[in-house]
């Protein structure tokens, strides 16, 4: 029987998400047989093909399972996924979301047979009462346009687009670049509040946030293929405050190799001024633990000097400077 739509989920070894998720989706309020669920693990992994062949009976959903030849991000994953898809509608979601029980029966209600279309659904990143940083940032999630956390396409507007650029082989930005190519396209996206996916926050090891700086790389990637609606959607203005702690530090060491110490000790004041302020505005709204304050406080230290290193090795990657 033909599918109604089909549900695209990239994943990589994280079998105790994933399965969370796909329980999720066997709650679905429309029949099972109006879809399936399609797994793409991010490079071969027999572990995950045998196990969810051993879970599939507990699903009334029709489950395929797919690995990618190599690991090259779930750009490439996702790729692979609707490619495979039987509907002509496709649902994405990610392995650690938990897809709501009228999610897909949102996307259906909307979709009336478009054959250029593509969905933007409503996603909610529950926080307690005194977020970590890395919560917090995981929460902006709920506010942006468009995150193939939450989202569908036809298949006529991903072959249209060429779907998701897989040279984004992070997690970052590949769902931005594809709401660009949508919009280019002409392809209409609509904001769908009835196709509800909860995205919990993860637990993060401590000092996340000086692995995430690597992302900036893919921030460059985007720049260069869309700036004007880098600068409109994604950031306004260059990361300053950055740039200053980065050149006051340089500074700071010049004049210090050059026995100018009282004017080193005051640029090596201002520099630190402004981290104290930046680890500051992180702990706005933000946990008081003492874990936490010591974590703002290193890592606001490292963040500026990791994200320029970053942005600058995109740059030279890309041929394309971004500020």
């Amino acid at each position: 029987m033909p599918k109604k739509i089909s549900v695209v989920i990239p994943t990589y070894n994280r079998l105790n998400l994933l399965v969370n998720c796909l329980d999720a989706l066997n709650k679905q309020s429309i029949p099972a047989d109006d879809f399936e669920v399609i797994v793409v693990n991010d490079g071969p992994s027999e572990e995950i093909i045998e196990e969810l062949d051993r879970r599939s009976e507990n699903y009334t959903f029709r489950l395929v399972v797919r690995c990618t030849a190599e690991k090259k991000g779930p750009a490439a994953a996702r790729n692979l996924g609707w490619l495979m898809a039987s509907a002509q509608l496709v649902a994405f979601t990610d392995d650690d979301c938990l897809p709501q029980e009228d999610w897909l029966k949102g996307f259906m209600d909307h979709h009336q047979a478009r054959e250029l279309v593509a969905y933007s659904g409503k996603t909610v990143v529950p926080l307690y009462a005194e977020p970590t940083d890395f919560a917090l940032n995981t929460a902006r999630l709920s506010e942006a346009d468009f995150i193939t956390a939450n989202c569908a396409c036809t298949k006529a507007a991903l072959f249209k687009t060429g779907g998701f650029d897989e040279q984004f082989s992070m997690a970052w930005r590949e769902d931005s670049d594809l709401e660009f190519k949508l919009m280019l396209a002409n392809v209409p996206i609509y904001r769908n509040e009835q196709a509800v996916v909860v995205h919990p926050v993860r637990e993060a090891a401590w000092g996340i946030s000086l692995k995430e700086q690597r992302k900036g790389i893919f921030d460059v990637l985007l720049f260069k293929k869309y700036p004007g609606l880098y600068r409109q959607k994604i950031q306004r203005s260059p990361l300053w405050n950055y740039y200053v702690i980065v050149v006051l530090c340089i500074l700071g060491l010049v004049t210090a190799l050059g026995g100018h110490s009282r004017l080193s000790a005051g640029i090596t004041f201002v520099m630190l001024v402004l981290i104290i302020g930046f680890a500051l505005k992180r702990l706005q709204k933000t946990s008081r633990s003492r874990s936490h304050v010591a974590e703002m406080l290193i890592t606001s230290v490292f963040i500026p000097f990791l994200s320029v290193y970053y942005r600058i090795y995109g740059s030279i990657r890309y041929r394309k400077m971004l500020f």
